[in-house]
């Protein structure tokens, strides 16, 4: 049972939990079943930048969508600021979708294409009824300034935007009720490689001046090292190797994590971070 009002807490505790899906393999009566998450425990604390890596498949993205919500768990608990939330009602979600964002990896999928800029932010304030009509406005223009987009931003539709500044709006969406956590799911994956670093640096920043806790997915670990404070490497639906990032970099114990190490040339701006 996760402890209540400490401040050691996490925000989100992941307690032994399962994920399966039934695969198109097998008999109508019998069919095969694949175990996305098998058995794993997993804590974020509030401020800690936690990095989940691995191949496409091995459970990384899953993860993400239990922690956030839009996946159950078939076995295990999960806990939310210390109270049990693995049977989410509709309360529940709405409470959790106030404090954890994502960003997702296709900005141009993630946004509605006949939106303005403009009415994608103003949309979550709406739906949890933030603030007054003025209220609302100035917290748009506020959050265009947070993630380096001109005023002039506000009325495009998503489609009048570089790929760069599609996934600035998706992040000002996701900042919108003052979140406790991002998760970002491959959030640079779609963009090219100049424009990735600067997408990361923004991520970092927001992480330090705003408090955030973060998730952030990605199949390449030379990325992570950049943006996280802790590393879970995952294969087949389990952890193999999780600890602090430097150490995963300097000191890897598991044989999958030198693995990934040895494949991965880091896909980023050589001046990243600098």
């Amino acid at each position: 049972m996760a402890e209540k009002n400490t401040e050691q807490t996490p925000i989100i505790f992941l307690d032994n939990i399962s994920v399966t899906f039934k695969s198109r393999t097998g008999s109508l009566f019998h069919p095969n079943l694949v175990h996305a998450v098998n058995g794993l425990t997993l804590k974020l604390m509030p401020g800690e930048t936690i990095g989940i890596v691995g191949e496409s498949g091995c459970g990384k993205s899953t993860t993400a969508n239990v922690m956030c919500g839009l996946q159950s768990p078939t076995d295990g608990h999960v806990y939310f600021k210390g109270d049990d939330v693995t049977k989410r009602t509709a309360e529940l979600r709405k409470k959790i979708g106030r404090v954890v964002s994502v960003v997702f990896q296709n900005p141009a999928t993630a946004l509605n294409p006949r939106m303005s800029v403009h009415d994608q932010l103003l949309d979550p304030l709406i739906v949890h009824k933030v603030g007054s009509e003025d209220e609302r406005e100035d917290r748009i223009r506020e959050l265009l300034g947070i993630v380096g987009l001109p005023s002039s931003a506000m009325y495009a539709l998503p489609g009048q935007l570089s790929g760069g500044q599609r996934q600035r709006v998706a992040i000002a969406r996701a900042l919108s009720l003052q979140p406790d956590v991002i998760i970002a799911d491959e959030p640079t994956s779609a963009l090219d490689v100049s424009v990735r670093a600067q997408i990361l640096n923004l991520l970092t920043d927001l992480k330090k001046e705003l408090g955030l806790a973060m998730v952030f997915i990605s199949h390449d670990i030379q990325t992570e090292r950049y943006i996280s404070d802790r590393i879970v490497v995952m294969n087949h639906g389990q952890i193999m190797e999780e600890g602090p990032a430097k150490q995963i970099f300097e000191d890897p114990k598991d044989a999958y994590t030198r693995t990934l190490l040895a494949a991965a040339p880091s896909l980023l701006h050589p001046k990243l971070g600098q």
